[in-house]
């Protein structure tokens, strides 16, 4: 499978011979990923909601903990903070980012992360057939099943974490 695009990602859903689909997301002339994604999204068939967002935190003991939702579902941060059993808890900075899962704002995705990082999946992806994620690489985004996403994240606690 030739993809236009190489990145950790597409290496490891190759790896495991997971078919996936390359969306082109144009970019901004300040390399900012257009503002209309949903509807580029639905021009090429796909969902909106079924984009799957990776929101990073960082935990009162400076761990970093990124969950996987897809929807418009809102982190519930009380669920979030029972679950990791931490007081405190909140949205990571913009350049922690990059520092922490090695991805650019705008193309983080929910695997092929550094160990360090928590990954937790909610279980609003399960609501999709298909779904998006990031690239890793800015300007492009993978669609590929619901299933597969969930083969590859086999491994990371899923629950509910968001509140619609």
């Amino acid at each position: 499978m030739s993809t236009p695009i190489s990145s950790p990602v597409t290496d490891l859903l190759e790896a495991q011979g997971i078919a996936f689909e390359v969306i082109e997301i144009p970019l901004t002339e300040d390399k900012k990923p257009v503002r209309n994604l949903e509807e580029l999204l639905s021009s090429q068939g796909h969902d909106p909601k079924s984009v799957v967002r990776s929101l990073l935190f960082k935990t009162g003991s400076d761990n970093y903990v990124l969950l996987a939702v897809a929807g418009g579902g809102r982190a519930d941060w009380g669920i979030l903070r029972k679950h990791l059993e931490e007081r405190k808890l909140r949205m990571a900075e913009f350049d922690e980012v990059p520092e922490a899962t090695g991805y650019v704002v705008g193309a983080v995705p929910p695997i092929a992360l550094p160990d360090s990082v928590t990954v937790l999946l909610d279980e609003s992806v399960t609501k999709f057939d298909n779904v998006v994620i990031g690239s890793g690489v800015l300007g492009y985004a993978l669609g590929l099943t619901s299933a597969d996403l969930q083969k590859v994240m086999a491994d990371v606690d899923r629950g509910t974490f968001v509140k619609e």
